[in-house]
């Protein structure tokens, strides 16, 4: 795959890891038994990864780190329907894409990262709507949970000053 795709992919996974990554980190793919792509941050590598083995995997995780209780279960299919259909849909671009990445110019370049931004934005969108209905269904100490789980996954932040 040409750098610049992977660069692309790499730069558009940041905007929604926490949606596609499964909010339990990069231990979580070790731990299920999947090792990052190579040559790609574990962050980067999950989040730009669609093989239906490791969605199914990024899902399973986040159940299991939001606690979903089985009154939850119909709200909770709708989440993980949006992270298949999420995956799905940049399959489908990756897949489009692949054989034109080589002879791309530098606005060309430009529009595919604009492509790849909106699917993210996209899939942000349809995930934001299913997850909210999950989350206003919890119950306080688990919507707290939820609140830490997507709080401490992503990139990093600051240290505070003082």
């Amino acid at each position: 795959m040409k750098p610049s795709l992977l660069r692309t992919l790499a730069i558009t996974a940041v905007a929604s890891i926490a949606l596609a990554a499964g909010a339990s980190g990069s231990a979580s793919a070790q731990t299920a038994g999947t090792k990052p792509e190579a040559g790609k941050p574990p962050a980067a590598a999950k989040a730009t990864s669609t093989k239906p083995e490791t969605v199914e995997q990024r899902i399973s995780a986040l159940k299991t780190a939001l606690k979903i209780t089985p009154d939850q279960e119909s709200k909770w299919e709708g989440v993980a329907k949006a992270m298949r259909e999420n995956a799905a849909a940049m399959e489908k671009l990756v897949q489009e894409k692949k054989g034109t990445m080589a002879s791309l110019n530098a606005v060309d370049d430009l529009k595919t990262y604009q492509e790849f931004s909106q699917v993210r934005l996209d899939g942000l969108k349809n995930l934001i709507s299913s997850f909210e209905t999950l989350y206003n269904s919890m119950p306080a100490d688990q919507k707290k949970n939820a609140d830490q789980v997507f709080d401490n996954f992503g990139p990093p932040k600051p240290a505070q000053q003082g």
